[in-house]
């Protein structure tokens, strides 16, 4: 074995013609790639959203209002609901566990728990986040309300 008898390994080599190699190569002059325009030229690459000219539909579209990229977005269990669950489930301790096993919720959720309905159990409530009135008649039946 020497250098003479060296050749890279059968199936590792995938290109077929060496393109923008010469005339003899079959592909010389403009390499493939066409007479003039961007695409023709070194560095070409299309921005996201390139319509080749037209305004693209990003720009078309009309846009309004605002959107606050800090907003939590919490999902809103009612009181009446966990009165509901509660007396199904005969329990006294209503956690993100159980809301995620009846299926109120998902896993990701931030939970809410809201004011309307009526409250007759003493709960233990615990969510991410309470209104005042949900608060205050968890409260008012000796309950608690604990923030997660």
């Amino acid at each position: 074995m020497d250098l003479s008898n060296l050749k890279p390994a059968r199936g590792s080599i995938k290109r077929d013609k060496r393109i923008g190699r010469g005339e003899g190569s079959g592909h010389g002059g403009t390499s493939t790639r066409g007479h003039k325009g961007a695409k023709s030229r070194s560095g070409y690459s299309k921005k996201i959203g390139f319509e080749g000219g037209q305004m693209p539909l990003q720009r078309r579209v009309p846009k309004s209002g605002f959107k606050n990229i800090n907003r939590i977005e919490y999902k809103g269990i009612n009181l009446s609901t966990l009165e509901e669950l509660a007396s199904r489930l005969k329990t006294d301790r209503i956690d993100f566990q159980t809301l995620l096993t009846a299926g109120l919720i998902n896993k990701n959720a931030l939970v809410k728990i809201l004011g309307k309905g009526t409250l007759t159990h003493k709960l233990e409530v615990h969510a991410h986040a309470f209104s005042k009135s949900a608060q205050a008649a968890i409260e008012a039946n000796q309950g608690t309300a604990v923030k997660l």
